[in-house]
């Protein structure tokens, strides 16, 4: 097996020997209705318990095609103005929601001491490209205006997702560059992103199947969405990425996609842009989401946060 060549954590090795024995069904075998279940199904499962916040409040915002859910999440029921975090769900653009990525929230949350709104934008293949990104641009367009539904008044953002939430994270950042909002971006923060072909990594090749996320799922993933690769909304690194706010990126060694984060991080430091890169080694896709199966994801997730948090710090100054 490939596990041989590549180090494996032995927390990481337990899951994927337990996910082997319990057999089951790709998303790309069983399709978009039943994979939305069984990544609830995941989460209930492999997920961390959320961390008890004073606010955590279901709430819509003005979308392209009608009121897009939101659910904010904070620490504090009344605090003075400052950045509110954009958090922008992975699943392929097929799969995730709020639920599947509450505890995530209330983590980040917890840790950066931030509100944090999570988007629950269209999902393909109901909504294809471009629905997703047109609805986390509205999203992150309005709570730069300090919305009253929020309560909050924002003076910046910090835009973070896993995994098509990277893509879109990316491609948020971008449109917000070239078309600024109320308030600037502060810190963007893709999580394990999709930035340009992953079919061209070696990345892909290694960690084909055995290691959760499959190349065969993200073929699947990548033809519901039914994006244009030569779009930058679809393919960020395909546009201009200059102007790029201070970025705060990690991957995961074991990860298909890993290779995509490692050029969008070397794209962004070679035209000259902050950057604080993470590859974290051992581990598997969507381990910020699979805590309490993989605990040892939890050192990894608070040092990409807290790379967040300095560089907040730094930019207050």
């Amino acid at each position: 097996m490939a596990e041989a060549e590549h180090y494996v954590r032995e927390d990481v090795r337990a899951f994927l020997t337990m996910l082997e024995q319990i057999g089951g069904k790709g998303v790309d075998e069983v399709g978009h209705i039943e994979g939305r279940l069984q990544m609830r199904a995941m989460s209930g499962m492999a997920e961390a318990d959320a961390v008890h916040l004073p606010v955590v409040r279901d709430l819509t915002c003005p979308g392209p095609a009608g009121p897009i859910p939101l659910r904010l999440y904070d620490t504090q029921e009344t605090r003075a103005p400052g950045p509110v975090v954009v958090f922008l769900h992975g699943g392929g653009f097929v799969i995730g929601d709020l639920e599947v990525y509450n505890s995530l929230c209330t983590e980040i949350s917890h840790q950066l001491d931030l509100p944090v709104v999570s988007v629950d934008y269209r999902l393909a293949p109901e909504h294809p490209f471009p629905a997703a990104p047109d609805d986390c641009e509205a999203a992150a367009r309005w709570i730069a205006s300090s919305p009253a539904e929020l309560g909050r008044q924002v003076t910046g953002l910090v835009i973070t997702g896993d995994s098509a939430g990277g893509n879109l994270t990316i491609v948020t950042t971008n449109q917000l560059v070239n078309e600024p909002a109320a308030v600037p971006v502060l810190v963007q923060a893709p999580i394990y992103p999709v930035a340009d072909d992953v079919s061209k990594h070696q990345s892909l090749k290694d960690f084909f199947e055995g290691f959760l996320l499959t190349g065969a799922a993200m073929a699947w993933f990548t033809q519901q969405y039914g994006g244009d690769p030569s779009d930058p909304r679809h393919t960020p690194m395909v546009g201009d990425c200059a102007n790029t706010p201070p970025t705060v990126i990690c991957t995961a060694g074991l990860d298909p996609l890993r290779d995509s984060g490692r050029a969008y991080a070397a794209h962004l430091i070679r035209q000259g842009t902050e950057v604080a890169y993470f590859e974290f080694p051992g581990i598997i896709h969507g381990f910020v989401t699979l805590r309490k199966a993989v605990p040892s994801g939890q050192a990894d997730l608070t040092a990409f946060l807290g790379a967040i948090k300095s560089k907040l710090a730094r930019i207050a100054q």
